[in-house]
């Protein structure tokens, strides 16, 4: 789902908030998750899940069209695990 699709299907379930409004409630929201994820606060949503960084440490790989081997500097990316009711609904059959 886009962005743009959220903020109409929240404007449409609720009427009264103008959809700028909305937009801002959301771009809020993601920068919050964003700013704590950048200095490695877990980021927790009950029910739903939990977003955290993980650093992929430097490593040696090889690279495929080449076959040589480069080397691979370290990097974060974040990590998201599913929360149980999240997970029930997803596996539910009541799709």
């Amino acid at each position: 789902m886009k962005k743009s699709n959220l903020i109409t299907k929240l404007n449409s379930k609720y009427p009264n908030l103008k959809p700028t409004d909305v937009e801002k409630i959301i771009n809020i929201f993601f920068d919050k998750i964003t700013k704590s994820l950048n200095i490695d606060k877990k980021i927790e949503i009950r029910g739903f899940g939990t977003f955290k960084i993980k650093t992929n440490k430097s490593r040696q790989a090889r690279n495929p069209k080449t076959g040589s081997i480069i080397n691979v500097l370290e990097k974060k990316s974040v990590h998201f695990k599913t929360g149980k009711i999240l997970n029930k609904k997803i596996n539910s059959n009541d799709n």
